[in-house]
């Protein structure tokens, strides 16, 4: 889980927005190799194991980030996206 200290909460926007809640990057959940659709935070379903990702790149591949049950799918859920310019 994202965690965040006192004074970071004036950084942060929840979204109550449909438009914006219905995003793919939202809605979607992203496999190994998958190309980042946004920067952010993204959390493995399977696992709870969380990443930073940024816009563009590839998601961990398999060797980089496994479970120990072989059966469970590794699948990235954003949590957290960010604003990142660059």
């Amino acid at each position: 889980m994202a965690e965040i200290i006192a004074h970071s909460i004036q950084y942060l926007k929840k979204i109550d927005t449909p438009i914006l809640e219905s995003a793919d990057e939202w809605k979607y959940l992203f496999g190994v190799g998958s190309p980042v659709p946004a920067s952010g935070i993204y959390r493995c379903t399977g696992c709870g194991h969380e990443i930073t990702s940024n816009k563009g790149e590839k998601f961990p591949p398999q060797n980089r980030h496994q479970h120990a049950n072989p059966n469970v799918e590794v699948l990235w859920q954003l949590i957290v996206k960010t604003q990142t310019k660059g």
